[in-house]
């Protein structure tokens, strides 16, 4: 097993725009289905793939194209710890004093080693300043424990290439 970082800042209204969030439906809507309906198909079928708005369920991320994963780690450790650098790189951004709190950044840490390790995803979002909001995310891979009929976003080769762009070496089982 493996886990994938995701990354997304931007603004908040476009976080709570559901229906780039949701992937498109199994089946499209009838001639007689409600222009809404319709509408939201459409949205759907248009930005699911393209957008790198964080999907409803952490899960969908694997759904998303490859070039969205921020790197990959086979040790939930490593994936913890990469996720409190980015933690400690926004925290001065987050709109709360909370959030910003060190001990809380470290035992969120801890929490995403810990779940990992369980086979669990972890995402975690926090407002920042003005109106933007960050979402982190960890995904496990191979399988998915929330998803396992889902597939991994990446090949052999593209894990390889992504764990050298995060200096994780990969590491095959």
């Amino acid at each position: 097993m493996h886990a994938h970082g995701y990354l997304w800042t931007g603004e908040k209204t476009t976080f709570d725009k559901e229906s780039i969030r949701r992937p498109p439906p199994p089946l499209a809507p009838t001639a007689t289905s409600p222009d809404e309906v319709q509408q939201r198909y459409r949205e759907a079928v248009a930005e699911w793939k393209t957008t790198d708005v964080p999907p409803i369920e952490t899960a969908l991320w694997l759904l998303k194209p490859p070039r969205l994963i921020r790197g990959t780690w086979e040790e939930p450790k490593e994936a913890a710890d990469r996720l409190g650098q980015q933690l400690t790189e926004h925290a001065s951004r987050f709109a709360s004093d909370h959030d910003r709190d060190t001990t809380r950044i470290v035992a969120l840490v801890a929490s995403a080693a810990e779940r990992l390790a369980l086979g669990g995803d972890v995402s975690l979002g926090f407002y920042l300043r003005g109106t933007l909001f960050l979402s982190v995310a960890l995904v496990t891979c191979s399988p998915n424990r929330a998803n396992p009929e889902l597939p991994c976003s990446l090949s052999w080769d593209e894990r390889d290439r992504t764990a050298r762009r995060t200096r994780t070496p990969p590491q095959r089982t």
